[in-house]
């Protein structure tokens, strides 16, 4: 039974029964009578096919199930329907309707060759417009093997065209390469050049040192030949030999002049780049601008105080061994010079660093800290701290919101109110050496700016952030010799 069953499911046969009763309710009106009744019984017959299988399948389910096996739903289901299917005939119809049939036939008959002369007209139309179709089609297809034609002629043309721009491509790239090579080389040339400059810079000052020496001993050496008891009592007081410049001395001004232009190149520079770092945070570019102003004041504040520092150690050092023509003072500021790379300047960054975070009139995003301007930092310390070994130290101007404009030492930025007599806030410092303005620097002058912004900074708690553990600055000093590590083998 299996087998046949199986049989059964593969061949589908209710499906092909169901495409076969659909295609005929499709074609039902295009169909002759003769056409219809045949496929009605194509239908019958595969029905009954299907219908013996089934019985096939009904015996041998029985007789699997025994002598008795299937008995009860044989007679309550199986024989009650065979009872239902073959009922007997009885005429329903009276013999005086029998007319009235065949009229009905007739008419029926009637419509059936109307809607089949309707449909060969149609048909007739239907083919009179697929010729005239097939005619478009053909023009088409003639325009398109044109147009294909002038296409492929357009490609071989464009072809030959995109092997010459290909050529100059190519010929570009080798121009581009060897310019840039050749941009390459003359930077080379340019940072020898520099580095040349530098040099020439150093052995100038080290001649005008070695120049002076020479005059020095040469008028030593003078005055120790001379037959005049001058120079022994000279020489036991030692009165001119304290006058002798040192290195210090001797090359103040260009390194004043150096240290000038560093001051000029961290506004140009570093400032530019902590500010567009600043940028990606803190969206307000007053708040960044006032951030950098405060951390060049707060790097200058820390360098003096660790140059104090320094310069007091290194003096308590040279005390004990100290002998020559010039001041303990001198030796001090002399030896600094020479030493600057012994200056702590991590120390001074992390200094900086907590003074900022105390500042109530700055503020900071909470998950990030003043540690991303390090650089800028660094570099201030590092120039503050040499600029106080010069003969007059250069200094910063302090200034605070809220003053008026002092043209002399600050020029007004670009977004300013040319017209307002108060400071908003400043952005730059100016360098002064003594009463003398060496830089300007720079200010924002804006109409109530000021009080705007002192109202909207009353209700923020910016000292806050100063408790954040994450505020905390770990530096590492290794490499580096504070001055308390000075000895006199350093000296």
């Amino acid at each position: 039974m299996a087998e046949i069953l199986r049989r059964l499911t593969n061949a589908s046969s209710f499906s092909v029964l169901q495409d076969k009763l659909e295609n005929w309710h499709r074609d039902y009106h295009v169909f002759s009578c003769d056409q219809n009744v045949n496929r009605c019984c194509e239908l019958i017959e595969l029905t009954a096919k299907i219908q013996g299988q089934l019985f096939n399948i009904l015996n041998i389910t029985a007789a699997e199930g025994g002598h008795y096996g299937g008995v009860d739903t044989l007679k309550t289901r199986f024989l009650p329907w065979l009872g239902s299917c073959f009922p007997i005939s009885r005429p329903s119809v009276a013999d005086d309707t029998s007319l009235h049939r065949f009229q009905d036939a007739a008419e029926k008959e009637r419509k059936m060759k109307e809607l089949a002369l309707s449909h060969e007209s149609e048909i007739r139309k239907m083919e009179a417009q697929l010729n005239s179709t097939s005619l478009q089609l053909e023009s088409v297809t003639a325009e398109l093997e044109e147009a294909q034609k002038k296409l492929d002629d357009t490609k071989c043309k464009s072809a030959t065209t995109l092997l010459a721009t290909e050529d100059e491509i190519l010929q570009l790239k080798a121009d581009l390469v060897s310019t840039n090579e050749q941009l390459d080389l003359y930077k080379r040339k340019q940072e020898a050049v520099h580095d040349y400059e530098r040099q020439i810079r150093l052995l100038k000052d080290e001649l005008g040192y070695l120049s002076s020496e020479k005059m020095i001993l040469q008028e030593r050496l003078v005055r120790s030949r001379s037959p005049s008891p001058l120079p022994l009592l000279s020489r036991s007081a030692s009165p001119l030999r304290s006058t002798s410049p040192t290195r210090a001395q001797l090359t103040n001004s260009s390194r004043h002049a150096r240290l000038v232009s560093r001051f000029s190149d961290l506004y140009t520079m570093e400032r530019l780049d902590a500010q567009s770092l600043l940028r990606r945070y803190i969206p307000d570019l007053e708040m960044v601008q006032r951030i950098i102003f405060i951390a060049v004041m707060e790097s200058f504040q820390k360098a003096k105080l660790a140059y104090r520092q320094f310069k007091q150690q290194v003096r308590k050092t040279l005390s004990a061994s100290h002998f020559g023509p010039e001041s303990l003072e001198d030796a001090a500021v002399d030896y600094i010079v020479r030493n600057l790379d012994l200056y702590d300047v991590l120390c001074s960054v992390s200094n900086v660093i907590i003074a900022m975070n105390k500042n109530p009139q700055i503020s900071f995003p909470p998950e990030v800290d003043f540690r991303l301007i390090c650089p800028l930092i660094r570099e201030t310390c590092r120039v503050a701290f040499a600029m106080q070994t010069l003969d007059t130290p250069l200094d910063l101007v302090y200034g605070s919101s809220g003053e008026l404009f002092n043209n002399t030492k600050y020029r007004r930025s670009f977004d300013s109110d040319f017209s307002a007599p108060l400071v908003a806030y400043y952005v730059w410092p100016a360098l002064m050496d003594g009463s003398t303005v060496v830089v300007k620097g720079e200010a924002v002058t804006k109409r109530g700016a000021l009080w705007s912004r002192n109202r909207s900074r009353s209700a923020s708690p910016a000292r806050s952030r100063s408790l954040s553990p994450t505020r905390s600055v770990r530096f590492s000093d290794k490499g580096s010799l504070s001055p308390g590590h000075l000895s006199t083998r350093h000296l």
